[in-house]
């Protein structure tokens, strides 16, 4: 039997540029076409006026005294200008802070604090959240923190004022003088414990990633691409922008954070070729009661990524979204995101029951508890090596040992099993596996089985303390409309068809999960909730 291992052999190489070379030249070949379209702020650019709004940042930027290797943050939901502002700081090597927009004071200054950011870009204030005067709060503790420039007022027109008078030519010689193998982006981890990590990723990173990602997709320069997910996330920035400008397709952000609607009419009106999001955002469009009155036609492909893809969602996708090619990326930020991806020409099995094979110039294995690669078919740790693994945490050499280990390979904490032509298949997170008297309980296993379920819309599984058996299964369902379940109806369901041990013993029914800005569901927060609700004793 073969051992779980695979690497992404290519005949495309890797692109040897940084980010600011990489638009020059697709603003070269595609300047008259779209780049992005923003369609809540009503914003068309094409590849030469956004590239010209990106120089005049940069040039401002460089005016205010910005030099390579500066952190400047940057804390909003989806706009234009986070756009602007990701391509500007590339092109003169400063490196772009991603700052959760559902951060609250504490974790805004932790980042800033901890990553040396001189400054930030920000919206004033969305729904509940005043960032300008969460900014000032923690201002005055920040001695390094010397300018913020808000969207919505003159500190961030004024520096594009100040950088279309600049010297393009001088932008054009710093630009010249930066490594691909600098660091330009430090994305923060939502750790369940502790404080968030940096990972801090390179121009050769994320840029190539983009790009394979793209590539995979099929991308060209008559593509279309709907992004609502966060642009603080890998999933937006990389998968979403730097795969459309390495190929020169369009850019499309229906809306400042996701709303079924705004991205089903965002298809529908740009007549979108690829449409992105996690599960959750699927399942909300299919579920929304307006479904039927958007025009999908146009679509093709898309992603479907940020946690495990429940197989009947992937088929209502495929079949009900036009969707034929769609994809499904596994990864994680410390990977730039993507090291697997489904081909838009994998049999519909392989497409939508794993998270497909390696991307090319990648390395994959599978290991057991001491290291040592499993046989396919069999369940472990899901390591990956190559270009696309980051630096490190930032300034956090202890964190960074942790994860990488001497030969390079990025320890990822997912469990997963490799079958015999390489696909890989995500059966949940190491710290999640329920160990149920001596049996190993896979969540994942056991969600898809009750995705089966008609009148279920979502389901999500974790463990439970037990004085008997250490942990015992709890499922967590919603329902679809006018659908009505009790647990014994749920009992019933799984009777004879999966293994009694499986069969959840706690059932709750809810009408949404704990879950981060980008659609994961907290498993860790729906334990603890379990725990205090049912009075259980910590196992």
């Amino acid at each position: 039997m073969a051992i779980s291992y695979e690497q992404g052999s290519s005949s495309t190489p890797l692109l040897a540029e940084t980010i600011g070379s990489n638009l020059e030249k697709t603003v070269s070949r595609f300047g008259d076409r779209e780049a992005l379209v923003a369609i809540h702020q009503s914003i068309r650019l094409t590849y030469n006026e956004f590239n010209k709004l990106v120089d005049d940042l940069a040039l401002g930027l460089l005016n205010e005294g910005f030099t390579k290797g500066d952190r400047i943050g940057i804390w909003s939901p989806n706009r234009y200008e986070w756009a602007i502002v990701q391509y500007a700081t590339a092109k003169i090597g400063v490196i772009l802070v991603n700052i959760n927009p559902a951060y609250r004071t504490f974790e805004l200054e932790y980042v800033l604090d901890q990553s040396g950011c001189s400054a930030i870009f920000a919206m004033t204030s969305f729904k509940t959240s005043d960032y300008s005067l969460m900014i000032n709060e923690v201002k005055e503790r920040l001695p390094g923190l010397r300018r913020v420039f808000l969207f919505e007022d003159s500190s961030y027109s004024d520096l594009l004022v100040s950088g279309a008078k600049g010297d393009r030519e001088q932008l054009r010689s710093i630009l010249n003088q930066l490594d691909f193998d600098d660091p330009i982006n430090i994305q923060y981890t939502s750790g369940t414990t502790g404080f968030p990590k940096g990972a801090t990723l390179s121009h050769h990173n994320i840029l190539n990633n983009g790009y394979f990602v793209g590539e995979t997709c099929k991308y060209t320069e008559f593509d279309s691409v709907v992004i609502p997910v966060p642009y603080y996330h890998c999933f937006g920035m990389v998968m979403g922008n730097l795969a459309c400008t390495s190929h020169g397709s369009k850019m499309i952000i229906p809306s400042f954070a996701f709303e079924p609607k705004a991205a089903l009419s965002a298809v529908t009106t740009e007549t979108a070729t690829s449409l992105y999001g996690v599960p959750t955002m699927f399942i909300a469009e299919l579920a929304d009661p307006t479904f039927g009155d958007y025009d999908l036609s146009s679509l093709r492909t898309g992603i479907m990524a940020g946690s495990p893809c429940p197989v009947e969602v992937m088929k209502q996708v495929v079949s009900k979204m036009n969707m034929s090619q769609v994809t499904i990326c596994y990864g994680m930020t410390e990977t730039s995101p993507v090291s697997t991806q489904t081909k838009v020409d994998d049999e519909i099995e392989k497409r939508v029951g794993s998270v497909g094979r390696v991307l090319p110039h990648l390395e994959v294995k599978v290991v057991d508890s001491d290291g040592h690669c499993v046989e396919r078919g069999v369940p472990g740790e899901f390591l990956t090596r190559g270009y696309s693994v980051m630096l490190g945490y930032w300034n956090d050499s202890k964190k960074t040992t942790e994860a990488i280990d001497p030969a390079r390979w990025m320890h990822t904490g997912d469990l997963a099993i490799m079958d015999e032509d390489g696909f890989l298949n995500i059966v949940g997170r190491a710290k999640d596996m329920i160990i149920r008297g001596g049996e190993n309980i896979y969540p994942r296993e056991i969600e898809e089985f009750l995705y089966s379920h008609p009148d279920i819309m979502d389901v999500s599984v974790i463990g439970i303390p037990d004085p008997v058996y250490g942990e015992v299964v709890m499922a967590w369902i919603t329902l679809k409309e006018g659908a009505n379940l009790t647990q014994k109806d749920i009992h019933d369901y799984c009777e004879g068809k999966i293994a009694h041990y499986k069969v959840p013993k706690v059932i709750k029914f809810v009408s949404e999960f704990p879950m981060t800005v980008t659609g994961k569901v907290q498993k860790y927060v729906m334990r603890q909730q379990a725990i205090a609700e049912l009075g259980l004793a910590p196992s």
